[in-house]
């Protein structure tokens, strides 16, 4: 039985990559998306999901847009420099769509479809944590009728990636990724300790694009903006870290990572705003434990990966 999820994201590239992942994964049900800002404005995070599914063949996905900037503090200006002026890195892929985005919000939708079948369904997000934490806000009985929350966020034991301790997504909207990680329902966090360990050489992608299947060739077109960008600050050939697509990875085989537990607390001020705080002692925070990926089969993510995605 495929486990039924909602994917809640910022395409972006590397979350294009992400679900195209997800949409070839037979072990997946992919109900939604739920959109929210982070790589860009959510008007073209909006526009940039429902083209994806467009694009893949499956328009019949709801998209529902979500929030436009964090709980409690203003969004910055989108990452151009990562993911290109359209979000999906200037490849051409972003005409308008032809579908629109659900009548209901991104918060109201999660509510209403979790509460509906209590227990089922796993929420995804890749993005920012605004929609989720919103969605505890309106319905706090969220935590007891979701199945899971798998993430893609944080750093507990790796450098940040916008900060000295900071991942882009936890540090986009703090505040909302402390409501998540500290609410008692069961939250697996795949972070910067295994993402950064998995990558796509220009090797790996051009051999996808060989293939000539048509979600590795999506992928072969809309990646050169992303790998510029991690030739230009990570000093190697282009290789990419494998962010998004390692939380789809993990629904599919969580026997290719190892997790640990700990209690975790987010930082929401000053240097430390958007740090994973890891209670390593098990001794100072209460509350329940966070799954957190610790190390990764990275070759084993690679093959899953190039073989869903050139089916």
């Amino acid at each position: 039985m495929p486990e039924s999820i909602i994917i809640d994201t910022d395409p972006g590239i590397d979350d294009f990559m992400a679900i195209l992942f997800a949409l070839k994964s037979p072990e997946l049900d992919v109900l939604a998306l739920t959109t929210v800002f982070g790589n860009h404005y959510v008007e073209i995070t909006t526009r940039n999901a429902l083209r994806l599914l467009e694009l893949a063949g499956r328009d019949e996905i709801p998209v529902a847009r979500g929030a436009h900037a964090p709980l409690v503090r203003e969004y910055r200006e989108p990452p151009t420099f990562v993911h290109g002026m359209d979000g999906l890195g200037d490849a051409g892929l972003t005409g308008e769509p032809d579908s629109e985005a659900a009548h209901t919000r991104a918060a109201q939708f999660i509510v209403e479809a979790v509460m509906s079948r209590p227990g089922e369904i796993t929420l995804v997000p890749i993005g920012p944590l605004t929609n989720i934490a919103m969605a505890l806000k309106l319905e706090p009985r969220l935590v007891q009728a979701t199945k899971r929350v798998v993430l893609m966020g944080g750093a507990a034991f790796a450098p940040g990636n916008v900060s000295p301790v900071a991942e882009a997504n936890i540090f986009n909207d703090p505040e909302a990724a402390a409501l998540v990680l500290s609410a008692d329902w069961e939250v697996v966090m795949v972070g910067l300790d295994v993402t950064t360990r998995i990558d796509m050489s220009r090797q790996y992608i051009d051999a996808l694009s060989a293939t000539r299947a048509p979600y590795a060739e999506l992928v072969a077109r809309i990646v050169p903006h992303y790998q510029a960008f991690h030739a230009r600050v990570y000093h190697n050939d282009g290789a990419l870290h494998t962010h998004d697509p390692a939380a789809i990875a993990y629904l599919i085989r969580p026997n290719l990572f190892q997790t640990a537990p700990y209690r975790v607390r987010v930082g929401t001020s000053g240097v430390s705003t958007g740090q994973i705080v890891v209670d390593r002692e098990h001794k100072w925070y209460d509350g329940v434990a966070t799954a957190i990926c610790a190390d990764v089969d990275a070759g084993g993510i690679l093959e899953l990966y190039r073989e869903r995605i050139t089916r």
